[in-house]
């Protein structure tokens, strides 16, 4: 379609144009053919909406993954039941981070019977730390903590005895916050 006429400089070379909208035949200067042209102007305008849509898109997802903080994690602390009867089962905090009772789940497990305390209202305490001595009572949900009671055994469910013989009793802390586990314990009686 094109065909050079001139020879020298670009902008002396001339070519046959044919205008697309009217069909008219006429000789143009090659540099001046882009100017002629506005088609070419619809997909770079396209494009650089494409990229700002992008861009503005990535930021707002950027915004939002690093807008988030780290999640919320259970205390850390070692707890070992130390004594397990009838009536009471004993734990002791041999150290780590502070358990909140009033954001603790307990949950006690001997084959069909359960007993779930939540929260582990904190009535005479609310932090359970290194070296304290948590008694559980199953038959009535009562929680003392360093012989204080700490939980009246209001709203508990599933009070039960627990059986000896050789079944496993099951103890585990949850925080409710969280969601995740502090401690598992498991006793055979």
């Amino acid at each position: 379609m094109d065909e050079e006429i001139g020879e020298g400089r670009p902008e002396e070379k001339i070519s046959k144009y044919i205008n697309l909208k009217t069909g008219e035949k006429h000789a143009m200067c090659k540099a001046n053919q882009f100017l002629e042209e506005e088609e070419a102007v619809s997909p770079v305008i396209g494009v650089i909406l494409m990229v700002a849509i992008t861009v503005i898109l990535a930021a707002v997802i950027a915004a939002f993954v690093f807008g988030m903080g780290p999640p919320e994690q259970a205390p850390q602390a070692s707890i070992r039941m130390t004594d397990v009867n009838a009536n009471n089962i004993t734990l002791q905090n041999q150290g780590g981070d502070p358990i909140d009772l009033s954001k603790t789940t307990l949950t006690v497990t001997q084959g069909d019977n359960v007993l779930r305390i939540a929260p582990m209202n904190a009535t005479g305490g609310t932090e359970y730390v290194g070296g304290d001595v948590l008694k559980i009572d199953t038959n009535t949900g009562i929680i003392l903590l360093n012989g204080v009671q700490a939980h009246d055994g209001t709203g508990v469910t599933g009070k039960f005895s627990v059986q000896s013989g050789g079944q496993q009793v099951s103890v585990t802390l949850i925080d409710t916050v969280s969601g995740q586990m502090i401690a598992n314990m498991n006793y055979r009686v």
